[in-house]
């Protein structure tokens, strides 16, 4: 009788829930870490994403919204209703059966008369008070026209042709140079080639600020101030920060391929295009990503060689100007500036994958 109530005894507690660290409490846990972590890295994307979304909202608002104290968060515009051959603007009044939306007819001082928009044969219905205490009815209405205006107003074809043209021609030059010096740094072997490379890395350290009155005179006096010249000619001579990110990415590659291709025949410059580029995407189109989204942020250095040329001007530099213009509607400003937005978000969600794998490998996320 005693050896069958202690199976019994064990099955029970075994039963209910199980002990602790069994399966189903640690899968509970993790779930619940899971929720936690996941939670907490949405509120904060929701506080980092939280100013664009409200630059999408502005930019969709008409100037009378923006100036109203009282307007609605969402874009709308005030709400009004057609009787008797004009438009009536709607009012959100307080009856004793509940707040409701009348246009008002007849208004004044200490009454008004209001008709209902859902049943206008019913007549006017009299309100006792002031109308100008009264809220405005809103009704949702985007304005995309702000987006057409902006597009006619700043001339953006011409500015998207000018910063489009920039970016790529100089993210052509820094991916063809920078990868032409970090193969030499990676797998050639020549006398001074660490002190070389401590020197190329230092200059990273040297402001910007120190160099721009030299270069500045220097290309004036060759007549490139006020061309595209001074902004695209020093991206062919690579720079320490992509050249350290190649050089690195370079280094994982194994050294058997470069002797499995020159056993066939093949020369330095063969081996670079067919053994060395082929695996080293990931970081040609992460350091290509790297000095689109620079090139199409940069606002100094055209505003300094291009402030004589507005027809050569980027959209960095024709935003300002036209920021300037229209700085009493804000909804324009915002239009614009998601506009040239658009095209590097697109550029950085299509590539993403590759961009990552090549910021990983080459342990700068260390």
């Amino acid at each position: 009788m005693a050896a069958a109530t202690a199976p019994a005894r064990a099955g029970g507690a075994g039963s209910g829930g199980g002990p602790k660290g069994s399966p189903r409490r640690r899968n509970y846990a993790e779930m619940r870490r899971s929720f936690t972590v996941t939670f907490i890295l949405v509120v904060v994307l929701a506080a980092f994403l939280s100013p664009l979304l409200r630059s999408a909202l502005v930019s969709l608002k008409t100037s009378d919204q923006i100036a109203q104290t009282d307007a609605p968060f969402l874009p709308s515009v005030p709400q009004t209703f057609s009787y008797e051959g004009k438009d009536r603007d709607v009012y959100l009044v307080p009856l004793p059966d509940g707040e409701k939306a009348l246009a008002l007819v007849k208004p004044g001082r200490q009454q008004s008369d209001f008709v209902d928009p859902a049943n206008p044969g019913a007549g006017t219905i009299t309100w006792q008070g002031s109308w100008r205490t009264l809220s405005r009815a809103w009704v949702l209405a985007p304005a995309v026209q702000n987006y057409a205006d902006v597009w006619n107003l700043i001339d953006f074809p011409r500015l998207l042709f000018n910063t489009i043209a920039i970016s790529v021609i100089g993210m052509i030059g820094v991916v063809t140079s920078c990868t032409l010096v970090a193969y030499g740094f990676a797998r050639f072997r020549f006398p001074g080639r660490g002190l070389l490379f401590t020197v190329l890395i230092a200059t990273i350290f040297l402001p910007a600020a120190v160099t721009v009155i030299p270069t500045y005179t220097m290309f004036a006096k060759i007549g490139w101030v006020g061309t595209w010249l001074p902004l695209l000619v020093p991206t062919f001579f690579a720079n320490a920060y992509d050249v350290f990110l190649i050089r690195q990415y370079m280094l994982t590659i194994p050294r058997d391929m470069d002797e499995a291709a020159s056993i066939d025949g093949a020369g330095p410059f063969r081996t670079l295009v067919s053994v060395i580029l082929p695996q080293a995407w990931p970081v040609i189109v992460a350091v290509a990503i790297f000095h689109l989204v620079y090139s199409w942020n940069d606002f100094f250095s055209p505003l300094i060689y291009l402030s004589t040329k507005p027809e050569l001007q980027p959209l960095a530099v024709g935003l300002q100007r036209f920021n300037g213009i229209h700085y009493r509607d804000p909804s324009l400003i915002q239009a614009g500036t998601l506009l040239t937005l658009i095209i590097p978000v697109v550029a950085f969600l299509m590539f993403q994958r590759f961009f990552t794998r090549g910021i990983v490998v080459t342990g700068i996320d260390k």
